[in-house]
């Protein structure tokens, strides 16, 4: 751990940017001076990225099929480009879904069983968030022991399932495609489909039950692509609080109305609107709906999200870096972390003040990423 006195640079604090300095010592933030002083005119220092719900990890794990044997080094390569992109702690959001391939359960064993094993000696702080398809009844039963085991506290559901085609007796879309990817030959993919489909009506009662286990466990849980405000208030019966992605407005909407914390995508903010013409993340936070940012597929979003939003006056970069940092953390339970306080760790991204591109960033006082000339003014 570095213990270092910070001058020069301009910090983001609470309240906004300041040129009082920032010293840290033994992984924190400290408001004494820690006695070696690191020169760092012309950068900017701010809160480390806090992410809650990314997939870019994916093409680092699989990125073809029977490719990546050793798991273990692929999660070495998304450290680095978590690190490179000013990312502190890291959600890796991981599906267990009917779907198959990458998103099936035999899959996410890999997944959150390196990364439970491996993430223990990763400077960034890498956590696991399992998507749970709801169709899946015949996993329930185990699957609070299978959270447990991995040692998750962040669960999402999603539902992918095609109903409308199903109940009119149509094939899905893509089915055969589907079929490639999960190793079925498409007779079994539509059978397996069709006698989810058939058992439909189980769903609600089963989880609520899997609901209120998770949640006297401390699970923080999500809904995943809200569409109406009477799907929104059925989560938020069950106790879930998060809204991830949510299509519409009214959906957005009634998550707040009712409570509620709505996450949306860094890349919607960046492209100025959804990829699949949802509403829009701007109109959401406009409005004072939406808490937290992700990178979703794109980890470099995250913070050119929270700077686009600064630099064209919509927010004062304490608010827009709040959507990337404190606000995540806090509704992660991660309340050591998101602002630059005394007495919080010391996960802060150091960025070129003319270039606004990531120069360093530090996890609880430890690199995890450095470039250029600042390694200089860090060791001389």
């Amino acid at each position: 751990m570095l213990n270092l006195d910070l001058t020069g640079a301009e910090v983001l604090g609470p309240e906004g940017l300041h040129a009082d300095g920032l010293s840290i010592a033994e992984g924190r933030i400290t408001a004494e001076s820690a006695g070696r002083a690191v020169d760092l005119r012309g950068y900017m220092v701010l809160p480390g990225i806090v992410d809650m719900h990314g997939d870019g990890f994916e093409r680092h794990l699989a990125p073809r099929r029977g490719a990546m044997k050793q798991m273990a080094e692929g999660l070495v390569a998304v450290e680095a480009e978590l690190g490179a992109n000013g990312i502190t702690t890291a959600i890796l959001a991981q599906f267990v879904s009917w779907e198959g391939g990458v998103r099936s359960l035999e899959f996410a064993k890999q997944v959150f069983g390196n990364l439970r094993d491996v993430a223990p000696d990763m400077v960034t702080d890498l956590r696991g968030q399992l998507r749970f398809e709801t169709h899946m009844l015949d996993l329930y039963a185990d699957l609070p022991q299978m959270i447990a085991d991995w040692g998750l506290r962040y669960v999402v559901f999603n539902d992918h399932l095609p109903h409308d085609r199903l109940a009119a007796g149509q094939k899905p879309r893509r089915l055969v495609a589907q079929a490639l990817k999960a190793g079925r030959s498409p007779e079994k993919q539509l059978a397996m489909m069709e006698g989810m489909e058939a058992r439909a009506g189980e769903v609600p009662a089963a989880l609520a039950a899997l609901c209120a286990t998770l949640a006297a466990a401390g699970i923080t849980m999500g809904s995943h692509d809200d569409s109406t405000a009477a799907g929104r208030a059925e989560w938020t019966a069950r106790g879930v609080r998060v809204s991830e992605f949510p299509e519409t407005l009214e959906a957005a909407e009634a998550t707040k109305a009712q409570g509620g914390l709505v996450v949306m995508g860094s890349p919607n903010v960046v492209r100025g609107g959804s990829h699949n013409r949802n509403v829009s993340a701007i109109d959401l936070i406009a409005m004072g709906y939406c808490d937290a940012l992700a990178s979703d597929y794109h980890y470099p979003s995250a913070r050119r999200a929270a700077l686009m939003l600064w630099q064209n006056g919509m927010l004062e970069l304490q608010d827009a870096w709040a959507l990337v940092s404190r606000g995540p953390a806090t509704m992660l339970g991660l309340d050591d972390r998101g602002v630059l306080c005394a007495g919080k760790r010391a996960d802060l991204v150091v960025l070129d003040r003319a270039t606004l591109r990531v120069a360093a960033t530090l996890v609880q006082g430890r690199v995890s990423h450095m470039s250029g000339d600042i390694a200089a003014r860090f060791f001389g």
